[in-house]
């Protein structure tokens, strides 16, 4: 997306300018030469093509000029430890809580206490201090190739350790954090040994060492390198909704199984994509004002339709291209304690053979 011109530049427009900015601001704001109320200005690790639109979408509605830089989550957290408190972000969006929470640990996120946010958001989607809040859903779940796999053969996280599965599990590097969130989860859940010795069986029952991305995985099962693997739900709708005939047929020849649905199980995991005010923002208000936003039933629908994701918000429907595996019990684990789980689960991925 191009930049909008504006009536004005402030130094710290300046230095968004300089670093790669993309300005997101109203035309009409511009064209009828109208004062916008200030401005605020993200950091997102998430792509410009999954944000900018819903911002632009805040800046019209709110007068507010919104200025993004997106780039990958480390590197930007890294930046906004670099830059302390002259930092000009007043907002840092990534994804997975883990990230999340490396975030609060840093110290470059401030705490927030509000009405809007905590009716919003479910409290085990978001930070338990205030310090992050989840904006979208997605589950890591089980896909599989219909054609070697019955659902019937499909239960749980725990039972893809079991030696029926030898040779047949595909799974992307221990180094990823959806994977390292998973164990987390799964930490809290069933304890270190039981969690260590899950690994160890998933590890054995691999059919090749662990590789690629989700995308890839997906394309994996379908071709018949493996039968089943663990993937974000986000990225096999993305597949329903490609211009590729080939990556629809993937979305086609895969099969979702919601885990741990049985009676007194914990439920599917499940983590966000969220974001925190910035411990060094100038522009709090319209910071909260866009915090809010992203958790009105619009964004919410938006997220589903465009991003393939779940929504945070109660009563807002499942994306397209998921609807049709039906609803799923969700694991209620508070997302806080997948941070506070991350260097453990590193750790015991690391000991049982994980690479």
């Amino acid at each position: 997306m191009k930049s909008h011109k504006t009536t004005h530049i402030t130094e710290r427009k300046l230095f968004f300018k300089r670093a790669g900015l993309i300005t997101l601001a109203s035309f009409l704001l511009i064209s009828t030469g109208l004062q916008a109320k200030g401005e605020v200005n993200i950091y997102s690790a998430r792509k410009e093509s999954l944000i900018a639109p819903v911002l632009d979408t805040f800046s019209k509605e709110n007068d507010v000029v919104v200025n993004l830089i997106t780039g990958s989550a480390d590197a930007l957290l890294s930046r906004l430890k670099a830059e302390g408190d002259a930092s000009p972000a007043d907002m840092f969006i990534t994804v997975d809580a883990g990230r999340l929470h490396r975030a609060k640990a840093a110290g470059v996120l401030r705490a927030l206490n509000n009405n809007v946010l905590n009716t919003n958001i479910p409290s085990h989607l978001r930070d338990s201090d205030g310090y992050w809040f989840g904006l979208s859903q997605r589950a890591r779940v089980i896909f599989y190739n219909p054609k070697k796999v019955s659902p019937k053969d499909l239960s749980s996280y725990e039972d893809l350790a079991s030696s029926k599965w030898k040779g047949r599990i595909c799974v992307r590097s221990s180094a990823n954090i959806y994977n390292q969130s998973l164990v987390a989860s799964m930490l809290e859940a069933d304890g270190r040994e039981n969690t260590q010795t899950w690994i160890k069986g998933l590890v054995s029952n691999l059919a090749r060492p662990p590789f690629g991305g989700d995308i890839d995985l997906l394309k994996a099962v379908s071709a018949g390198v493996c039968d089943l693997t663990l993937a974000n739900t986000y990225y096999y709708g993305r597949l329903g909704q490609s211009d590729s005939a080939d990556e629809r047929a993937v979305y086609n020849s895969v099969k979702l199984f919601w885990p741990n649905q049985g009676e007194g199980e914990r439920g599917a995991h499940v983590n966000v994509s969220g974001a925190g005010i910035t411990a060094a923002a100038t522009n709090i208000e319209n910071a909260t004002l866009l915090l809010e936003f992203l958790t009105n039933r619009a964004s919410q629908e938006w997220y589903a339709h465009v991003n393939n994701e779940y929504p945070v918000v109660k009563g807002v429907g499942a994306p397209e291209m998921l609807a049709p595996f039906g609803t799923f019990r969700a694991d209620t684990i508070s997302l806080s304690q997948l941070g506070e789980n991350n260097r453990e689960a590193v750790e015991i991925m690391d000991i049982a053979g994980w690479k």
